[in-house]
């Protein structure tokens, strides 16, 4: 048995938080860099070099990649053979979290949703975990913001509508949020499940790098069509045209009731902002 102090735990999630708000992934620096080179479009050009800067300055300067500082989402697996000593780990994950947007000066965007009270320190935290063989903690964050957010959706095709169903769901998704999530996108897409899993799928798919393909051929297949199609939409970077419409599409299955195919879009703008940590 694996026993971890709480203390510890909050301290790296805590610096953690901070991190992902200002360092851009490299694999997501790396597709902005390989998008600017096959864009046509001029104010792509200006767009995809203006972001490059952006994210070296965020480095460079220790400030935030963009205003919106985004919710708070974490993805754990809990071995079943480590245990947290000193606290619970939702509180110690909610703290650490609530301390990174304090003493980081990340803006803190959560509210009530009807009287849009502000609830002043950026929590409650969405928490998913999963219990997993093994003793190691492996904590995933994403500061996830409201305009790329705002533009996923879920649906329940019928299983009749096939793959081709599914590619029309997505690029009408993409092609009606337009502008809005800010366009080179990440695309994260859900099949299979329920109506409550397949967000999360879609959602989780949004972890994986830029760089590494789905290990599973037929989905990294899919994965390749929908990127091409997306692209050919010619929405371009923020919406002004051009070949760089979205910078990966990542999917995640799971088996669904043989009545069903639901299917999720979750999309990521281009400040794809996530890491983890992994205990003991």
């Amino acid at each position: 048995m694996a026993s971890i102090a709480a203390e510890r735990i909050q301290q790296k999630v805590r610096d953690m938080v901070i991190r992902v708000s200002r360092d851009l992934p490299r694999d997501v620096v790396t597709a902005l860099q390989e998008a600017r080179e096959r864009e046509t479009s001029e104010s792509g050009w200006q767009i995809l070099d203006e972001l490059l800067e952006n994210a070296e300055l965020a480095r460079k300067q220790d400030l935030p990649l963009c205003q919106d500082t985004g919710v708070g989402v974490f993805f754990v697996e809990y071995g079943e053979d480590c245990r947290v000593e000193g606290d619970s780990l939702p509180r110690v994950l909610e703290r650490a979290m609530a301390q990174a947007y304090e003493e980081g000066l990340l803006r803190k965007s959560l509210c009530h949703p009807l009287t849009r009270q502000n609830t002043g320190d950026n929590t409650p935290a969405l928490i998913h975990t999963d219990l997993v063989p093994g003793s190691e903690l492996r904590i995933r964050f994403m500061a996830k913001g409201g305009g790329s957010e705002n533009m996923s959706r879920c649906t329940m095709l019928t299983p009749a509508q096939g793959w081709e169903g599914i590619k029309e769901f997505v690029l009408d998704r993409v092609a009606a949020a337009g502008p809005n999530p800010c366009p080179p996108t990440i695309v994260g897409v859900g099949v299979g499940g329920s109506f409550d899993q397949a967000p999360l799928l879609a959602k989780k798919s949004l972890f994986r790098p830029l760089d590494r393909e789905h290990p599973q051929t037929e989905i990294a297949e899919m994965e390749r069509e929908l990127l091409g199609e997306i692209n050919s939409l010619g929405i371009g970077p923020m919406g002004l045209g051009g070949r760089t419409t979205s910078l990966g599409v990542r999917m995640e299955m799971a088996p669904c009731h043989i009545a069903s195919l639901p299917v999720a879009v979750n999309i990521q703008c281009h400040s794809s902002r996530h890491e983890e940590v992994v205990f003991p």
